[in-house]
């Protein structure tokens, strides 16, 4: 039976925390009448569902038309497979204007139950495909699987291919990253050719018709169509939606000569709300897309923006440094890093935040968002990569042992000895001023660089008492932190997903396969509160939530160079966190 839709219903989907209708309609009686002026089309790029509420969820498709012109398009959603309980259905049109994809709120739906979907154009029909609604009430657990960074170039997407292997999902949280927007021949794509995976259109984006061909040859991947159609997403974007380490008027990477930056931006936001299942909060609003989701009583889920509406100009070390002495001006860049002045959110969304934080009800609170917020200081030398962790371990070990000679320490071997005089020309007055550097955050980019805000969350979620979790991506690598506040108490964790295919930390500062475990383990050492990372593999992680803990469980691939591939087992790691103990230990 078709659940009756209120008018309660429709305004409480209004809010902001859930979103405005899209295209919606209830059940109509079946046509055998077909006016549609392009007949002939095909469904290349799947389907997919998203942003499920209490009582509905946006429907998403593709259709791709022989000839241009509007094409009708029915889609259908039901109770079972075949079909027959069909709860509600319609009829909407598309046409160049908005790409010919295809979004629709399904409304009037049952909390907490499992749908099956399908469209329709002509006599061409999809796939089916299965989605759900949130649950209200008393909820035993939530498994949400987690994903960033997927860099089509890279390699294969064996992480979405293994993510729809995971039985029980209740939904993919997509922190970023879903496309990216490099041309041909740069980052990553050094076995794209021989992958037959070079990015389409050849150069990099810069207009709405560049960022839709992009997504159309993601959205083309056999393995991401698969998880789409068999669990819905909640996304937000990260910065190659739009251009590398973008913030809210400009990006590194966003030249002289290149047009605009806002005309870059409205296109490339424009492109993501046509090709991914989020509803917006008005139809037409394509820059504001933070919200909250309420798994019943047991998990709020708050959805970020760090990039567009608030973000400040991330810092740069190089206007710290003397290029003469290569020494830091440490006062200055922390009167900076931590000015109140500095913005992630924008004032309305951390308003927004904190509103939420204090006046929701679910027995854990989880942020979900793209950039380490935990945070993680290195030696400048490294956070700089002025040297790598090999290079700064080795002269780190000459100095100390270069200290112990000079203090005419007894204890000194005959070993180490001969190891100093063999080594002690690498000592150079550059190389000492670079070990004297002081341990700074090794990602201006991230929350280390945004530290006045990342303060106000955290004392905000402290004075309720929450139990506070935060996912990101961004970084391609796994990590659990321990997040503390200028006071040093522990206040929440955070659990961080591995990318799909972007190389990791190993690719930017050069970890040596033989030297993986050893440069992991150091980095654990070296930051505070920093229980685990992962420096070298793809994949993804699954958080599971019950009223006693939430569970990371971390998947990797043995490959993202071949559709032939096995999940990585002895890489797999798990870490929990009990209620009410923002402590992270390793799960059994």
């Amino acid at each position: 039976m078709k659940r009756s839709f209120s008018r309660r219903d429709f305004l409480a989907m209004s809010a902001k925390g859930v979103g405005a209708a899209v295209v919606s309609y209830g059940l109509m009686g079946c046509s055998s009448d077909d006016d549609t002026e392009v007949s002939q089309v095909s469904f290349l790029h799947g389907i997919a569902s998203g942003d499920p509420s209490h009582s509905a969820i946006i429907l998403w498709t593709r259709v791709t038309p022989q000839a241009e012109g509007e094409v009708k398009v029915a889609w259908e959603v039901a109770t079972d497979e075949g079909f027959t309980d069909l709860v509600t259905n319609g009829e909407t049109t598309t046409s160049a204007e908005r790409d010919y994809t295809v979004k629709v709120d399904a409304i009037g739906l049952a909390a907490g139950s499992r749908y099956y979907y399908r469209f329709s154009s002509g006599e061409v029909v999809t796939e089916t495909g299965v989605t759900r609604t949130l649950p209200q009430g008393a909820v035993e657990s939530v498994k949400l699987a987690v994903m960033s960074c997927a860099n089509f170039p890279a390699g294969h997407f064996n992480a979405y291919e293994l993510a729809a292997g995971q039985d029980e999902l209740d939904a993919v949280l997509h922190l970023g990253d879903y496309i990216y927007e490099y041309g041909r021949g740069e980052y990553a794509s050094e076995n794209a050719a021989e992958l037959g995976r070079e990015v389409l259109p050849e150069g990099e984006l810069f207009t709405l018709s560049d960022y839709r061909t992009r997504y159309g040859q993601y959205r083309g991947d056999a393995s991401l169509q698969k998880l789409h159609a068999k669990v819905p997403f909640i996304t937000v974007w990260d910065d190659h939606e739009i251009a590398n380490d973008a913030w809210s008027d400009g990006a590194e990477n966003h030249n002289e000569g290149e047009g605009e930056f806002v005309d870059r931006k409205t296109g490339a936001l424009q492109a993501y709300f046509e090709w991914l299942p989020i509803r917006p909060w008005r139809e037409g609003n394509h820059e504001e897309i933070y919200r909250s989701f309420s798994f019943g009583d047991l998990v709020d889920l708050h959805m970020l923006d760090t990039r567009v509406v608030g973000r400040d100009k991330p810092l740069d070390y190089a206007d710290y440094i003397d290029p003469a002495t290569q020494a830091m001006d440490s006062e200055k860049f922390t009167l900076d890093v931590t000015s109140t002045e500095r913005s992630m959110l924008g004032a309305e969304q951390l308003q927004w935040l904190q509103g939420s934080l204090l006046t929701a009800t679910g027995k854990w609170q989880l942020i979900g968002q793209q950039v380490l917020m935990g945070k993680m200081s290195l030696p400048a030398a490294i956070a700089m990569q002025k040297l790598s962790i090999a290079e700064y371990a080795e002269l780190g070990a000459i100095a100390q042992l270069a200290a112990r000679a000079e203090a005419g320490d007894p204890s000194l071997t005959a070993s180490e000895y001969s190891f100093l005089i063999g080594n002690q020309h690498k000592l150079t007055p550059e190389a000492m001023a670079l070990l004297q550097m002081p341990n700074v955050p090794y990602n201006l980019d991230a929350w280390d660089g945004y530290a006045y805000e990342r303060e106000v969350i955290l004392a905000t979620a402290k004075s309720k008492g929450v139990n506070l979790v935060v996912a990101a991506g961004d970084t391609h690598n796994a990590w659990a932190n321990e997040l503390t506040d200028a006071a040093g108490d522990t206040v929440g964790v955070e659990f961080a997903t591995s990318s799909v295919s972007s190389p990791g930390l190993e690719y930017y500062v050069g970890i040596p396969q033989e030297q993986q475990e050893a440069t992991e383990a150091g980095v654990t050492q070296m930051v505070d509160g920093l229980k685990y990372t992962n420096l070298r593999d793809r994949g993804f992680m699954v958080l599971t939530f019950t009223s006693e803990q939430v569970r990371s469980d971390w998947h990797f691939v043995d490959t993202i160079l071949s559709t032939e591939f096995s999940e990585n087992r002895d890489k797999a790691y798990s870490a929990v966190t009990q209620i009410g103990v923002p402590q992270i230990v390793a799960a059994d």
